[in-house]
């Protein structure tokens, strides 16, 4: 299977203020992507409230990123959900619609403890889609999956036929690379964490990752790329390490999911609230953001419409 090279953007899902869905700014946040550096969307994840929304919601979602999506711009369906069936149902739609790949992340609800628990949820889900690639997405913190994904890939290896790889959202930098040496690199390990893109760079495997912070600032983190491969070590740092006061900042407001979607307003595309039970950013909120923001200079660095 094709390996993905770059970075692929986990867009915000946008609402009206009412919290219904609002899929007119999706060609304009598409193209803003595109414009700097991104290569696709993997939508309908953790940054785009993806539990939350209905099924419906969900498809029209994809059919509304798949209607926008530049050329060669690779659309990823995230299906993964606490209902296995609805997953299949989601994966069938995605490929109909005409998708590049899909992908899951282990339910919050039941916990899978075992590692043949997530082989046969992974396995049932990716055969309603079996002409596309299928992502695990590995994000424990969301879910409490805290598997080895060594094991996990000894037991997918050659039971499910379109597995591509993992989504790896964690601090096991260790783990992230053993997988990746798994059979001389057989599969697709896509780096999730926008704070340690240089040191993944540096194992010399990392050729492509999805991020959430890329909305808003992947200028600079497709930045880190770029320089790394140029050979200049110090520009990838500074490009990392302040990539690192950008999540600093947002982890003050509650993190990507609420404090990264305000900044989207902050850059001109208003994507709306959030859905509940997240707590939304106040005016007040909005503001201090904003000055902490202003005092690392990220509005002359961020994305650009």
């Amino acid at each position: 299977m094709e390996k993905i090279k770059g970075l692929i953007d986990a867009p915000f899902t946008p609402f009206h203020p009412n919290g219904d869905i609002n899929l007119e700014p999706i060609p304009a946040y598409a193209a803003m992507l595109r414009k700097n550096g991104l290569r696709g969307v993997f939508i309908n994840g953790s940054s785009g409230e993806g539990y939350m929304l209905t099924e419906e919601e969900r498809m029209q979602l994809a059919e509304a990123w798949m209607a926008a999506a530049p050329a060669d711009f690779k659309v990823i369906v995230h299906v993964g959900s606490t209902c296995v069936r609805q997953s299949f149902r989601l994966a069938q739609h995605a490929q109909q619609i005409g998708a590049w790949g899909i992908g899951a992340m282990a339910p919050p609800f039941p916990k899978i403890g075992r590692v043949e628990e997530l082989v046969k949820y992974c396995e049932e889900i990716a055969a309603g889609a079996p002409k596309l690639p299928f992502y695990f997405y590995h994000i424990p913190a969301f879910n409490g999956a805290y598997l080895s994904m060594v094991e996990f890939l000894r037991a997918v290896d050659g039971r499910i036929p379109n597995f591509a790889g993992i989504k790896y959202t964690f601090e096991s930098l260790y783990e992230y690379n053993q997988c990746r040496l798994y059979k001389d690199g057989k599969f697709d390990m896509l780096h999730g964490q926008d704070e340690t893109i240089l040191p993944c760079l540096a194992m010399g495997g990392a050729q492509g990752g999805i991020g959430g912070t890329t909305n808003y600032n992947g200028r600079e983190l497709v930045g880190i790329i770029e320089a790394w491969e140029a050979g200049d070590l110090e520009l990838a740092r500074e490009r990392q390490n302040f990539s690192q006061a950008v999540i600093n900042v947002i982890c003050n407001y509650r993190g990507n999911i609420v404090g990264g979607k305000r900044i989207m307003k902050l850059i001109g595309l208003d994507l709306g609230p959030n859905r509940t039970p997240f707590r939304n950013i106040t005016p007040d909120e909005e503001a201090a953001m904003k000055r902490e923001l202003e005092a690392i200079d990220f509005f002359s660095r961020c994305n650009r419409l």
